[in-house]
């Protein structure tokens, strides 16, 4: 790597670490207190004005959930692989299948959790997925719909929604998450 290339990586730190705190919808004075990195420390390193250095980093790269490599988007080694690791949040496995920017892909493992009621939430994007095995129930505003395995929804995520599996068995989806506007336009081919 040469010195403009690195230049080059350095320079997209700072907008990458912009995007993965407005996905977490974290203002910089929440990252601050949940880091303990300095506010302004923040501001500077995502606006370029600062160089990341490991010491900054690792608490933001352990506070976002990704390796570091990928926050400071190293370059490649050549295996195009994507090395998983699975977040366990809420009871649900999400299961990272691309890196973080644009529209997000995860394999989503929700098991059957007696006794509690569905909380509908509301959030920034569009959600798209597909259910691989089991049956999903999908509660999307005053609708509440029953997917089995092969069957796929896309909706706004401004509506009040809320997944879980119908019955006793862990269901198994594909989910495709965009920010507002990215929408997943998965047509079907005729023959």
């Amino acid at each position: 790597m040469d010195d403009q290339q690195r230049r080059n990586v350095l320079a997209a730190v700072g907008p990458r670490l912009r995007e993965l705190r407005r996905r977490k919808s974290l203002t910089l004075a929440e990252l601050a207190e949940l880091t303990g990195v300095n506010e302004s420390t923040l501001s500077r390193l995502e606006s370029g004005a600062r160089r990341p250095t490991l010491e900054l980093l690792l608490p933001l790269a352990e506070l976002y959930d990704v390796p570091l490599d990928q926050l400071v988007g190293a370059p490649r080694t050549g295996d195009p692989r994507i090395h998983l690791r699975p977040v366990h949040r809420d009871g649900m496995t999400y299961v990272p299948l691309s890196h973080p920017g644009g529209v997000q892909a995860h394999k989503l493992l929700i098991p059957p959790r007696p006794g509690r009621e569905p909380e509908l939430r509301t959030h920034e994007g569009f959600e798209w997925l597909y259910v691989l095995a089991g049956r999903l129930r999908l509660i999307l505003g005053e609708q509440s719909l029953v997917l089995k395995a092969g069957e796929a929804a896309e909706f706004d995520t401004h509506v009040p929604h809320w997944l879980g599996p119908d019955g006793d068995q862990t269901v198994e989806l594909l989910v495709l998450f965009g920010r507002q506007g990215e929408r997943a336009h998965l047509k079907a081919r005729t023959t």
